[in-house]
């Protein structure tokens, strides 16, 4: 009976969604800097809105990391919001998308 339930835990555990790693601080910070720099130049430099909407963790509450993430990945048609995809990775786009929800990017 006990290996039936160490069964169902392993199996269990591998039908969880895997979680990606932060970066590490060297493209956390080019990735910082990149929101700073590319993205402050239409949403502000202190990311409180201008050509593109305020990217502050209040003006972010009505999207999920996931739509976020896809925003910064595709872009928004008929918007200046450009796609990213070719220059991020889907980790890099989550990334952004929590850090500015959480605020940690300023």
């Amino acid at each position: 009976m006990l290996r039936l339930f160490e069964a169902i835990a392993v199996l269990s555990l591998a039908a969880q969604p895997v979680l990606a790693e932060q970066p590490g601080s060297a493209r956390m910070s080019e990735l910082t800097y990149l929101v700073r720099q590319d993205c402050g130049s239409c949403h502000g430099m202190t990311l409180k809105g201008g050509l593109g909407k305020p990217l502050q963790p209040t003006n972010l509450k009505q999207w999920d990391r996931e739509q976020l993430t896809q925003i910064i990945l595709n872009g928004v048609p008929g918007t200046p919001m450009p796609p990213w995809r070719d220059l991020l990775s889907e980790e890099d786009a989550r990334w952004i998308a929590d850090a500015l929800k959480q605020g940690h990017i300023k």
